[in-house]
């Protein structure tokens, strides 16, 4: 599956969805960002069960201050719409490769229980 670029619009139906949606926040001038890209694309080829998409950081400026990026590339993954990873830096594909792993490997009704319990006590996430 090809990456999708995501606007304001689009990122939040994208990524409550349910499964899997990573995100690559960039910019064009990024060396990293550029280093990083074909690596996501490539993982993005072989994992038709995770939707990828990429966020342009100047041509979505709001999105980006949105999602609180202050240093890109970063890469976000989702999980039936819950935040449960969080980066900034360029990954080597191995590293790519474990965060898709551990995401697809994560127990949701442990991390919606995790969350219920912080939300409980008040402890922020």
């Amino acid at each position: 599956m090809a990456t999708v670029e995501l606007t304001y619009d689009a990122f939040e139906k994208t990524v409550a969805s349910e499964g899997i949606t990573l995100v690559d926040f960039w910019a064009d001038w990024c060396g990293p960002c550029k280093m990083f890209g074909p690596i996501y694309d490539a993982a993005s080829e072989q994992h038709s069960d995770v939707t990828f998409g990429k966020v342009d950081t100047e041509a979505e400026q709001q999105l980006a201050g949105a999602a609180g990026i202050t240093s890109i590339p970063t890469l976000m993954a989702f999980r039936d719409g819950i935040l449960v990873f969080s980066q900034p830096g360029a990954l080597p594909a191995p590293a790519l490769e474990q965060v898709i792993t551990a995401v697809k490997g994560l127990d949701m009704d442990k991390v919606r229980a995790e969350i219920a319990s912080q939300e409980a006590a008040g402890t922020p996430e």
